[in-house]
């Protein structure tokens, strides 16, 4: 088969999947601590999968093709909520938003300059709360059908935008657990590490991801007892 033939099949392939998975009755809250229940604010992010042009992913042994990407950022260190983390592009809605979609990909432009020409929204998956700055996220997934070139517009908030082989991610050995300290408590999560960043992702965003892999059957076994505090 044609390298080109081969990328639009894996293509379609990975699209089924995404949406199918928009119309699955998941309860994508488990797992994640809830949401107080005052003054809870909404919010979206666009969790963007497309084709790596010249970039395709280190580790071709899993069950994506290698040249699977997703669209991330990392948030300025001086920013009040989630300093200098890796993230989803997104943010709240706002009251020109007409739903949770429109601000995913409105946040998406203002932040890496991306067209939303380009991009295939495949569906939302259900809200999943974010405590630490009391918002409830809506998941909006997407497809790069066209990928425009993008970057950080506003260093304020956004210093780095990248996007990381899928594939690299759910290699073992780019898998551990996040262990987080809060006073007497302590938070394990799932977190990966990047490669092209050379940092940890963590928190809501690693949540969300390993969340979506295992619910796709895309997870490779890993050992979840390789600990790094954050």
């Amino acid at each position: 088969m044609a390298p080109d033939s081969r990328r639009l099949r894996n293509a379609l392939s990975i699209r089924e999947q995404l949406g199918s998975l928009c119309t699955r009755d998941v309860d994508w809250q488990r797992g994640f601590p809830p949401a107080p229940n005052d003054d809870v604010r909404p919010a979206a992010v666009l969790i963007l999968f497309g084709v790596l042009d010249d970039a395709p992913a280190s580790d071709d042994s899993g069950h994506v093709p290698t040249d699977l990407d997703v669209l991330l950022q990392r948030r300025s260190a001086t920013l009040r909520s989630h300093p200098g983390q890796i993230s989803f592009p997104g943010g709240r809605l706002e009251p020109q938003d007409e739903d949770a979609v429109a601000a995913a990909v409105r946040e998406a432009r203002e932040e890496t300059g991306l067209d939303p020409a380009g991009v295939d929204v495949i569906g939302t998956l259900p809200n999943v709360p974010l405590p630490v700055s009391n918002h409830t996220v809506t998941p909006v997934l997407g497809w790069w059908q066209h990928p425009s070139r993008v970057a950080a517009v506003d260093h304020a908030e956004t210093v780095d935008v990248f996007r990381v082989p899928v594939a690299d991610l759910l290699a073992p050995a780019n898998r551990v657990t996040s262990v987080r300290r809060y006073g007497r408590r302590t938070f394990r999560a799932p977190a990966f590490t990047l490669a092209q960043s050379d940092t940890l992702l963590w928190g809501f965003t690693a949540m969300v991801l390993s969340r979506l892999f295992d619910e796709l059957d895309w997870t490779e076994p890993w050992d979840a007892s390789r600990e790094l505090e954050v």
